[in-house]
């Protein structure tokens, strides 16, 4: 069974009407993104980060994953498939697919301030310096700007064994993950879905210029041609 891998980023899930950062009318103009991205945001104004992290879990109550959602987890059936994703929502999983890495975190997850204890809590809201097991305030579980990456040694290795990445909705500007494609073996099939144009280092990839949904419908006839 081949192995594909899918990279996926904001504009795998704008079509479910999670607002990406960098779009208009998008995140980054309603935010500072050090503000409420950064380790250095969380030391200077952890409650600030506490409310939009809250508003973004319970954003995961009213949306629902798009068809490139499923058509993803239901590749499933033909390929061995990973879905290494930059996004901290859970539509993944809730379409179906069963081996996902979030480069990232997940924001149905918090943790206390060393990371070391990790409590699922689905959509809800924690409190304004609520405390973790271990007296620490807890924080949203996800990777901000200033940390480190841990599971990029482990996503770079599956990328590395693939032998189809398809790249849906990234600009694939934001390092460490926009590094992952360079670990592509030589014969990989590489597939780029996204509407807007993307610089991509690579003369060979397959250009589907369409958003996740229309995208993915596309790629699946090509795959099971």
């Amino acid at each position: 069974m081949k192995r594909i891998v899918f990279l996926t980023g904001a504009g795998m899930s704008a079509e479910s009407g999670i607002s990406t950062f960098r779009d208009s009318g998008g995140l980054w103009e309603k935010y500072d993104v050090m503000e409420v991205a950064s380790i250095d945001g969380w030391r200077k104004n952890p409650d600030l980060m506490t409310k939009f992290y809250n508003e973004r879990r319970t954003q995961l109550d009213y949306v629902m994953p798009n068809e490139g959602h499923k058509l993803i987890a239901q590749l499933e059936s033909s390929f061995e498939v990973t879905v290494i994703t930059q996004n901290v929502d859970n539509l993944h999983e809730r379409a179906g697919s069963s081996n996902i890495i979030h480069l990232h975190g997940e924001l149905t997850k918090v943790c206390n301030e060393s990371k070391s204890e990790v409590y699922d809590i689905g959509t809800k809201a924690i409190e304004i310096g609520e405390k973790a097991d271990d007296g620490s305030r807890l924080r949203p579980f996800i990777v901000w700007f200033g940390e480190a990456v841990p599971l990029i040694e482990k996503a770079a290795n599956i990328v590395s064994n693939a032998d189809i990445i398809v790249i849906i909705g990234t600009s694939m500007q934001v390092y460490p993950a926009a590094g992952l494609i360079h670990y592509a073996k030589r014969n990989a099939k590489i597939f780029l879905i996204d509407p807007n144009n993307v610089d991509t280092p690579f003369a060979f990839v397959n250009v589907i210029k369409e958003k996740a949904s229309v995208g993915m419908r596309i790629l699946t006839e090509k795959l099971t041609i």
